[in-house]
């Protein structure tokens, strides 16, 4: 797992060509509009958020955000010791971002 300043993440993701986004926020919080291109695994669903996670391709780079960047480092942490090598955590969430957004309607 590795912490990335906005930057770092927007950065990184341009040119990775094996980028997956993850949103790890409830569905309240997606109702307010999501990255581009984000999955959403709401990681307050315990046993549910896990075994979504165990669907992915774990070769995969995952790029993970939530409102503020606390619980994307969880979801980070969660899916290290699942067994996926590269989780990147967007420090500041959503409360930072400056890209864009689209929303869910």
């Amino acid at each position: 797992m590795e912490d990335l300043t906005q930057e770092e993440w927007v950065s990184q993701l341009e040119s990775d060509h094996n980028a997956v986004i993850l949103d790890v926020r409830t569905d309240a919080e997606v109702a307010d509009g999501i990255i581009p291109n984000a999955i959403h695994i709401d990681i307050h669903k315990g046993q549910g958020f896990i075994d979504a996670l165990e669907t992915l391709d774990k070769t995969k780079n995952y790029y993970v955000y939530c409102r503020s960047g606390n619980r994307s480092g969880q979801a980070c942490a969660i899916m290290e010791k699942l067994g996926f090598n590269n989780a990147y955590n967007l420090l500041g969430g959503m409360l930072e971002w400056e890209g864009d957004v689209v929303d869910m309607d």
